[in-house]
């Protein structure tokens, strides 16, 4: 499973570390290739020969050794990973990684990475659940980090709670995991959109909606990290471009449709985007000021059908369209017939309800509705339905074996 594949272990501060040992092992006999880093305060749990003679490979600690940075080293290391893991990952390098900071060959590797990064993090229950290490944790998510752990039970410093590193084993079954799913996709082209779009009433004014773009961007991400070359067409969002995928970034539901049709053809397209339905028939050039009892008059025109369009499409239609739902009532009922309106393949459907937390929040609560029935999926975190997503669709665009 683990053959040949070149994974980066970052091993930081903590007395966890002594777990990192284990994990070496269990990647080499799997005959992944291993090699170390080790930040100073990992020195002080286990030591360099240890990590090196389980690895056999050597061990770099040293950001400004003139040897190493002769070669870029930090880019070196960072470039030819096919996977970087952090165990155990301290509440101290999350939140530098968070940060952005580069103070050494840890963290130095880590922001100049363009590869996935797996964290296994361990610490203080309390530090666990500190909101800056929540706040840290959920930015680096955001960015496309996955993570295995941290466990409940006891802990080093004699407490009881979160923030037991995973056992080597867990780890390994992430990577196992990780390499299983990343290349389901390849060779397969997707389309996603996401985000709100905004469609100007003045120069100052527009009509948008709540979308975060939280839920597109992860979908994005988790279809290129299977493996497919992605390409994400956004409306504003402050959500960071998810690794590996190529953003178009938009403002209006016609410049979004331009950008979907200039990516075709795909084999997939996720429209997940919450598309502004009306647009202002004319956009005042100046703004509009406010008269004492006296609102403007607003004429609005209805705003391209972008899933129709790409659903309908005679020529260049994708083999997988899939739609989202966002309904306050009758959800199941509303998505069976938007998905036979529409012309699409699958529909997601989710309850936007104010009192649900979808738009803006983390979770998301899932029904997939598509020729065959209606498929109920569990409250999950967007990175969880994202990943669910890119599985099922990877399952789909699977060629079929033909009977003996």
């Amino acid at each position: 499973m683990l053959r040949d594949r070149r994974v980066l272990l970052i091993i930081s501060g903590g007395i966890a570390a002594y777990k990192s040992l284990e994990l070496i092992r269990r990647l080499r006999e799997r005959g992944a290739v291993v090699r170390a880093i080790m930040t100073a305060a990992a020195h002080q749990f286990v030591t360099p020969l240890a990590v090196a003679s389980l690895s056999e490979n050597r061990v770099y600690t040293d950001l400004f050794s003139l040897t190493e940075e002769s070669e870029m080293g930090h880019i070196r290391l960072s470039r030819e990973a096919d996977l970087v893991v952090v165990a155990p990952a301290s509440a101290d390098l999350m939140a530098r990684m968070a940060t952005g900071l580069a103070g050494d060959l840890a963290a130095a590797v880590l922001l100049a990475s363009d590869k996935p990064v797996l964290l296994a993090p361990a610490m203080n229950a309390m530090m666990w659940a500190h909101p800056a290490t929540q706040a840290n944790l959920g930015t680096l998510e955001r960015r496309g980090v996955m993570r295995v752990g941290p466990g409940a039970g006891d802990l080093a410093c004699g407490e009881v709670g979160s923030g037991r590193m995973a056992e080597p084993h867990e780890i390994v079954a992430a990577i196992e995991g990780f390499f299983a799913r990343a290349g389901r996709l390849k060779g397969r082209r997707a389309l996603v959109t996401s985000g709100p779009t905004r469609e100007p009433i003045d120069p100052v004014r527009y009509i948008s909606n709540h979308s975060s773009g939280k839920q597109g961007h992860a979908i994005a991400g988790a279809l290129a990290a299977a493996g497919a070359e992605t390409i994400l067409v956004s409306g504003p969002t402050v959500e960071p471009d998810p690794p590996g995928v190529r953003v178009i970034a938009v403002e209006r539901a016609a410049e979004m449709l331009r950008s979907c049709d200039a990516s075709l053809p795909v084999d997939v397209a996720v429209m997940a985007a919450a598309v502004a339905d009306w647009r202002v028939e004319e956009v005042a050039s100046q703004k509009l000021k406010k008269r004492k009892g006296e609102a403007p008059l607003l004429r609005l025109v209805e705003n391209p059908d972008i899933l129709a369009s790409i659903a309908r499409r005679e020529h260049e239609r994708p083999a997988l369209v899939i739609g989202f739902a966002a309904e306050t009532e009758d959800i199941v009922e509303n998505a069976r017939k938007k998905r036979v309106k529409k012309g699409c393949d699958w529909i997601l459907a989710n309850d936007v309800s104010p009192d649900a937390g979808t738009f803006g929040g983390e979770a998301n609560r899932i029904t997939l509705v598509d020729g065959e029935g209606v498929e109920e999926w569990p409250q999950m975190t967007k990175r969880e339905v994202a990943q669910r997503l890119a599985e099922r669709i990877a399952a789909a665009l699977a060629p079929r074996r033909k009977p003996e």
